[in-house]
């Protein structure tokens, strides 16, 4: 359950994604359920309530859910796609959030080179971003020292995250978590990032690194 917002309020924004293709075609309340689960699983961790970018924000999952359930705190929505970006804005007003929520439109390989983005948030988030090298390289760019990347997993992570590659991204190993309705891998930052991180656009995708 979220806080901070009447759950009608988040369904009815989300259906409108939905008709609109920018989220997944399951049930908008279980789409929220698992985003809640998510939410919960980083809570237990100590990695959350905080001040997070949604890489790939798409239609708002999780990121708009998170926004209501941590209300005090500020994010970022991360979005390549113009028309999704146009959705997510009229949303955050729509919702009273313009002073603590922002889009953010662009490649986000291009984006985690600016200064301030780069190395900047507590928190990432991911749900279905890419493949994990490429969520580790490109979503590692907004991970300030002692923050996390937390990444839902469709299925059993216990092998998507070999610990030589995240550690030559400046991650610890990750920790996996389960619960009930959601699965989340947490990588947490020890060492700034690499200036070689992330690769030009494209390149993470067409040569991952692993």
């Amino acid at each position: 359950m979220t806080a901070g917002l009447d759950r009608g309020e988040l369904v009815a924004v989300l259906e409108d994604a939905r008709r609109l293709g920018f989220v997944g075609p399951r049930p908008v309340a279980e789409q929220i359920d698992h985003a809640t689960a998510f939410a919960v699983l980083l809570e237990t961790r100590g990695v959350g309530p905080a001040r997070f970018l949604d890489l790939g924000s798409g239609g708002g999952i999780p990121g708009l859910v998170l926004a209501a359930r941590w209300p005090d705190q500020r994010a970022t929505l991360l979005e390549v796609s113009v028309r999704r970006c146009a959705f997510l804005r009229q949303t955050v007003v729509r919702l009273g959030w313009g002073e603590r929520v922002e889009v953010v439109e662009g490649r986000a390989e291009l984006l985690g080179r600016k200064p301030e983005l780069r190395g900047a948030y507590p928190l990432v988030v991911s749900r279905s971003f890419a493949a994990p090298a490429v969520t580790a390289e490109i979503g590692g760019a907004f991970v300030e020292v002692g923050g996390s990347l937390a990444v839902s997993e469709p299925g059993d992570p216990s092998d998507r995250w070999p610990v030589d590659r995240v550690g030559e991204l400046g991650f610890a190993p990750a920790e996996l978590l389960h619960g009930e309705a959601a699965r989340v891998a947490i990588l947490r930052r020890t060492a700034p990032i690499d200036k070689r991180w992330p690769r030009a656009v494209g390149i993470p995708t067409k040569r991952p690194l692993w």
